[in-house]
């Protein structure tokens, strides 16, 4: 699960943002939405560890990350943290199943090839495995991209507008993937989005105004 308490940021003397606590249970979903500018990307990224805090708590499976030294925050990152971002990053010259497995050997030091493979399956990409990702849709490079972030079983999985690029057919398909990938592997899932038909899929949301 992850909880929050009190977190502030500010990037240097500008924008600054105070964020609403959150709590999300294992295997739940929480949409987090709000207008350009509110600051959904940023507490995406403090959520991830991959900004600080100024000042509160970041609560992972009972871990405060935001008291972490740097390096144990990636070490922690990899194992429990899973991340979908908006625009999918590959390395390009390795196929689909080892950009996947690369992201098992990169958190845990292993190699974990059939787990990948059993991933893949699982999301319709069987056909894809030796494919390069530039030779994906969207959408399929979407769901690589999700198989990336739970191949570590993640106690964290978190999506920024993983659907904004999609039309209403896929969108709904990836929205209700994430939904029950979470429940399978017992992850917490928050995403972040503007998009309205993630509005109406999902109950539980915090609206950053």
């Amino acid at each position: 699960m992850i909880s929050t308490k009190n977190i502030a940021f500010s990037y240097g003397k500008g924008t600054s943002f105070n964020f609403p606590d959150i709590v999300a249970q294992k295997g739940s979903t929480l949409l987090i939405t709000g207008g350009s500018g509110k600051g959904k990307t940023t507490l995406l990224h403090l959520l991830g560890g991959l900004l600080k805090p100024q000042s509160g708590e970041i609560n992972i499976d009972n871990t405060n990350i935001a008291a972490m030294p740097d390096g144990r925050l990636d070490n922690f990152r990899g194992k429990n943290i899973g991340l979908v971002l908006q625009q999918a990053y590959f390395v390009e010259s390795l196929t689909v199943l080892e950009n996947v497995v690369l992201a098992s050997w990169l958190g845990t030091g292993r190699q974990a090839t059939e787990k990948a493979k059993a991933l893949l399956v699982q999301l319709g990409l069987q056909d894809q495995l030796n494919k390069l990702p530039s030779r994906l849709s969207i959408g399929q490079q979407q769901r690589v991209s999700i198989a990336r972030a739970l191949i570590n079983d993640p106690k964290l999985l978190l999506a920024d507008e993983p659907t904004s690029s999609l039309d209403d057919e896929n969108a709904l398909t990836v929205a209700d993937m994430l939904d029950s990938l979470a429940k399978q592997f017992g992850t917490a899932l928050v995403i972040v989005t503007h998009d309205q038909r993630l509005k109406d899929r999902f109950p539980n949301q915090i609206n950053l105004s």
